[in-house]
């Protein structure tokens, strides 16, 4: 005899949280931060730098790692590759005054490179929110052209330009916090408190019914005589 082996399926219920709001909270109040210094209203002090590394670095870290755990492909690359923006942006700022590497030193051009290819990476990755919703469009759409602004600034040495940059950054981290604190609203009252306009998935177009081939009906005529009529 054979030995029979039977397969069995298991569906695990995901009852984890939703890690999005983390991250894009974590962006978006850091970025109006370091924005509103680039509008010229402050100088960049260990408040940014601490929200670089904490909020806007960290907590977009485990806002990805947390989006992986789920199998969201999309949340994981774009909140642990913001999250590690931030920690780069600060290493940037920090490295050349620690003792010893004052040597590395990032020039206007190089800065502009680097702000140039998270302006590419950016707009690509809002080609993907083209299937989601329309309050994270204009989250990344906006942010791919803050950091083109201030590459241009940096490439140009145009002050005016990367001021502009500022107030358009603002703008852009303002609409993360708004998406964030919308999908929170939206879950703890269970309605749309706060709309993001999801996109809608099309709809495969429906059949044409053909309508019934039409046969005449048959004339009856009466049997020849002799004949039994038909049945």
């Amino acid at each position: 005899m054979q030995d029979e082996t039977s397969e069995t399926t298991t569906k695990v219920k995901d009852t984890t949280a939703n890690p999005a709001p983390l991250g894009l909270l974590g962006f978006g109040m850091t970025t109006v931060l370091l924005n509103i210094h680039n509008a010229g209203y402050y100088e960049l002090g260990s408040m940014i730098l601490g929200m670089g590394i904490f909020y806007g670095g960290l907590a977009q870290i485990l806002a990805g790692v947390m989006e992986w755990k789920k199998g969201n492909t999309f949340g994981t690359v774009a909140f642990t590759s913001y999250g590690l923006f931030w920690l780069t942006l600060v290493g940037l700022v920090m490295i050349p005054v620690m003792p010893g590497f004052g040597a590395f030193t990032t020039t206007n051009t190089g800065f502009g490179w680097y702000l140039l290819m998270w302006g590419i990476f950016t707009f690509v990755m809002f080609l993907g929110t083209l299937k989601l919703n329309r309050a994270l469009q204009f989250v990344f759409l906006s942010l791919a052209i803050l950091f083109w602004l201030l590459a241009a600034g940096r490439f140009t040495g145009n002050a005016d330009i990367t001021k502009v940059a500022g107030f358009e950054g603002i703008i852009c981290g303002f609409s993360a916090i708004y998406t964030g604190l919308a999908q929170v609203l939206n879950e703890v009252y269970g309605r749309t408190v706060a709309p993001i306009f999801p996109m809608k998935p099309k709809q495969a177009p429906q059949p044409v019914a053909t309508p019934p081939s039409y046969a005449p009906p048959q004339q009856q005529y009466p049997p020849p005589p002799g004949m039994p009529p038909r049945s």
